[in-house]
């Protein structure tokens, strides 16, 4: 699910047409107040002080007034953000009810009710749904903006994620191409803003077998990634991960190899959350060293592998099962596994064929 921005709640806020008069209104104090506790993560207190302006836009100004609207788009966006979505799917629909009824059904702020009703059925997988908001909203920003508008540009990435979940590759990719020219001139080629649609771009290349421009793709969100983050930063380990992957899958196993050593190292110095995406690193990289006959190499990583996964996610579950099984497989090359037990050498054989398809990346 996309987190809700602090820059989208203020431009929401901000973003109304308010009555004649200039003075402050206790309905404005309580939208202030919002921001600011928003800005310092107190999502409670928040939620609270958008509430005092909904009362007071409803009693000063009416059930359907734009500010009523306003306040409860705001509060629709707090839910979501915080999964609680059934509270806030009718707050959108009657701020979009308001919104159009006001505005008329081609203005900017009911696009950004409805984009942000898109975003709370995706993050409840109800694609159905989502898509047909998203593309009025497109229709909508495109008639209402310039070509390369930030609201534009973020219906498009909203629209092509969604593609990209349903594995919709062709609208996604063209989506894609058309949004990150726009972005990159717009932030440059190495802003971090960049990185997640480079990397879904790439991705989809990678699934419709397009290795070779996946790759320099690949390569560019990590040193974008390295230049913000660091290169020893988490989120450097997984795209360094993600290309030892490719590079696996193509059988290229001297360019994985370094890659993913690097992405475990990385891990192994902040472990806690990240201990399953170890134990896949090391699977893969055994696999690496056995598909190339350094059996040495690579039976105390998937012994590594085997023991995090027992320990996290039990003995029966199917990634232990999987890595059990690798690990049988190299002992049946190594020629150590008891002679009774041909049944676990037959599964063993079988499964280590499609090992590479089951584990993937972290």
């Amino acid at each position: 699910m996309k987190t809700l921005s602090t820059a989208l709640f203020l431009s929401l806020l901000l973003g109304t047409v308010h009555v004649a008069y200039a003075q402050e209104t206790k309905w404005r104090i309580f939208s202030e107040e919002a921001i600011s506790l928003y800005k310092k993560g107190e999502y409670d207190k928040a939620v609270e002080a958008v509430k005092k302006s909904l009362a007071v836009a409803e009693k000063e100004y009416g059930p359907d007034h734009p500010d009523t609207a306003t306040s409860l788009n705001n509060l629709a966006e707090l839910y979501r953000d915080h999964k609680k979505f059934a509270q806030a799917e009718p707050l959108y629909k009657r701020a979009a009810a308001i919104r159009e009824k006001h505005f008329g059904p081609n203005h900017s702020l009911v696009a950004r009710t409805l984009n942000g009703q898109a975003e709370l059925y995706r993050a409840q997988n109800r694609f159905g749904d989502a898509e047909p908001l998203y593309k009025r909203a497109l229709t909508i920003r495109e008639k209402s903006h310039r070509p390369d508008h930030p609201d534009i540009t973020q219906t498009l990435n909203n629209l092509a994620e969604l593609y990209c979940v349903q594995e919709r590759y062709a609208p996604a990719k063209a989506l894609y191409e058309r949004l990150l020219p726009i972005r990159e001139k717009a932030l440059g080629s190495d802003h971090p803003g960049l990185a997640a649609g480079l990397h879904n771009l790439a991705l989809i290349h990678e699934n419709e077998g397009r290795h070779a421009q996946a790759e320099p793709l690949y390569k560019r969100v990590l040193a974008i990634r390295e230049k913000a983050l660091g290169r020893n930063h988490p989120d450097v380990a997984q795209d360094l991960s993600i290309l030892a992957e490719l590079y696996r899958m193509q059988g290229r196993y001297a360019l994985a190899q370094p890659l993913y050593e690097r992405s475990l190292a990385i891990f192994e110095k902040v472990a806690g959350k990240y201990h399953l995406d170890i134990a896949t690193i090391l699977n893969n990289l055994a696999f690496i060293h056995h598909k190339q006959g350094q059996y040495a190499q690579a039976e105390p990583l998937y012994k590594r592998a085997l023991s995090i996964c027992e320990k996290s996610l039990g003995t029966d579950h199917p990634t232990s099962r999987i890595t059990r099984d690798n690990l049988a497989g190299l002992r049946i090359a190594m020629d150590r596994l008891p002679p009774d037990d041909e049944t676990e050498q037959r599964v063993a054989q079988s499964r280590f064929q499609w090992f590479s398809n089951i584990m993937g990346r972290p």
